[in-house]
């Protein structure tokens, strides 16, 4: 058994470990009709939080026509902060293609 191999394992998981907890306090905002929405995001693509200013829905706008702009926000953020773990897990493993790491 190579104990090196074992230890850098170790040393892997632990850094990914502590990449992990960094991309959760990473935080991604999107906007999307010129700020009136905004959407945050952790860097894990956890959904954080929803903003909708008032004078958006005080104006005739239509569900389905904002809920198309708040998905469109969401998915920008998510694929920013899809591609801010990438770069981490890329630092992490020297660029070596690891399958299920991110």
């Amino acid at each position: 058994m190579d104990f090196s191999m074992i230890k850098q394992a170790m040393e892997l998981k632990n850094k990914m470990t502590k990449v992990q907890k960094e991309l959760a306090k990473t935080f991604i905002e999107e906007e999307a009709l010129d700020g009136q929405i905004k959407v945050t995001v952790t860097g894990q693509q956890k959904l954080m939080k929803l903003e909708i200013k008032q004078s958006l829905l005080d104006e005739d706008a239509k569900a389905d026509y904002l809920a198309k702009e708040i998905t469109k926000a969401i998915i920008k953020a998510t694929e920013k902060s899809q591609k801010i773990a990438d770069e981490k897990m890329k630092e992490l493993t020297g660029g070596i293609n690891l399958p299920g790491l991110t």
